[in-house]
């Protein structure tokens, strides 16, 4: 690699740096900690990034100390670990000060981790980026050794969004009548089409969304994975979404995949559903009934976000709804979600904060089957684990609580549950 053609990129981003528009995200880092960011692709990772670099600019932290490399960068095509060391002598070329390093997307080049711990070592404040949840690996953890902190970064969450569209929540906003209908009609754009960054202004939304999972599947999972048989990936990721809610194994989604005319064997799957959770296109949902008899059931999966999920169903309201719970959750609890699944069947629990949840479109009132199959799923779960915090989440049915059975039940609509949850946490 030609170190003054890595010269040219250092310059070419600085000059960017500088004019980048953001819509801030209220993430708290720490100037002295280096961080690994990883997450789906266009999750904003890179944003972040920037967003740290301005406000270092902003604490007095100059250009001609920034050392910015995004290997997306197709100047960058034929980079190779050998030529991590031709970054930093490039940057004193061009500067007497010792840089802050921000390397975009580096998973790609072998050994990046090795160059990554390298750099801490020598003192050197850094910040990584990459589409990739190995990145999050015991592996990548113990060749790092505990030099960086490890941060997911999921698409907006509805609080985020609503940012992003420079909504103010009125005081006493829960209400406000008038408050309240203009975050409906937000929240419906949010429910289908989900909650990338560059998504937010963009008319065409489906077509954008389209073609960012082509990039995904292609980029992220085929080329790197050397996936071969294209299709029988693009049948799974259709069967998956169709699946979501229910348990599903290794062997149904096989035989499913298989009876579309690409036959496949089960190990195939494992490896492609493998290679989907590490892109972060998906992530599973594991039955906490059979880990307390220490035995790996079904699991559930989970799109990264509703507007890719919705790219594949008709009528798909019930399932974006979970799609949607199972997310917000995701990014609270990260692995600490579950469903129950042991003659009771109940959507989500959290042991951390002994809570069970119930996803239902439409709940009806106490006469309904509805209302009786999930009243009674919760008051069965919380005799067997013990839990108090009892919520069904429906999608725009009023708030209220009942007492059934000596249990109090939450009954709250999704938009609301987010925003409040949003709060709570500080999101």
């Amino acid at each position: 690699m030609d170190i003054n053609l890595i010269k040219q990129v250092v310059v070419t981003n600085r000059n960017l740096l500088s004019s980048i528009d953001l819509t801030r995200r209220d993430v708290d880092l720490d100037d002295s900690i280096n961080y690994v960011f990883t997450g789906v692709r266009q999750a904003g990772k890179s944003y972040l990034m920037f967003q740290q670099i301005q406000t270092l600019l902003a604490k007095g932290i100059t250009l001609d100390q920034i050392l910015y490399v995004n290997f997306d960068d197709e100047r960058l095509v034929g980079f190779t670990s050998a030529d991590f060391d031709l970054i930093l002598q490039a940057h004193y070329q061009l500067s007497d000060s010792k840089p802050i390093i921000f390397l975009d997307e580096p998973q790609n080049i072998e050994d990046w981790e090795r160059f990554a711990r390298r750099i801490a070592n020598e003192k050197y404040r850094a910040l990584i980026t990459g589409s990739n949840a190995k990145m999050l690996s015991s592996e990548f953890a113990t060749i790092l050794g505990g030099r960086y902190v490890m941060k997911n970064v999921y698409p907006y969450s509805f609080a985020e969004f609503l940012k992003a569209k420079d909504f103010l929540f009125s005081n006493n906003w829960q209400f406000d009548i008038n408050c309240i209908n203009q975050i409906k009609r937000l929240f419906s754009d949010f429910f289908y089409y989900g909650g990338f960054p560059e998504l937010v202004n963009i008319r065409q939304k489906r077509l954008w969304l389209s073609s960012l999972f082509k990039k995904m599947l292609l980029g992220d999972v085929i080329a790197r994975n050397g996936v071969k048989n294209v299709n029988a990936l693009t049948f799974l990721s259709k069967k998956l979404a169709e699946s979501v809610r229910q348990p599903i194994s290794y062997n149904r989604l096989a035989n499913l995949v298989s009876s579309l005319g690409e036959k496949v064997q089960t190990g195939t799957m494992i490896d492609y559903v493998r290679h989907l959770k590490d892109a972060c296109i998906i992530f599973e949902v594991k039955n906490i009934a059979s880990q307390l008899v220490e035995k790996e059931g079904n699991k559930k999966y989970y799109y990264c976000d509703n507007g890719i999920l919705n790219l594949f169903l008709m009528n798909a309201e019930t399932a974006l709804l979970e799609n949607l719970v199972a997310t917000e959750l995701k990014r609270r609890y990260d692995d600490g979600i579950y469903f129950y699944n042991d003659k009771i069947e109940v959507d989500f629990v959290i042991p951390e904060i002994g809570q069970a949840i119930q996803v239902c479109y439409s709940l009806g009132d106490e006469f309904s089957e509805a209302y009786k199959r999930e009243t009674q799923a919760l008051l069965k779960i919380s005799k067997r684990l013990q839990y108090n915090n009892l919520t069904i989440i429906t999608y725009d049915e009023e708030e209220r609580q009942v007492d059934i059975g000596g249990k109090s039940i939450s009954i709250i609509p999704i938009w609301k549950w987010i925003l409040v949850e949003s709060k709570v946490h500080g999101s």
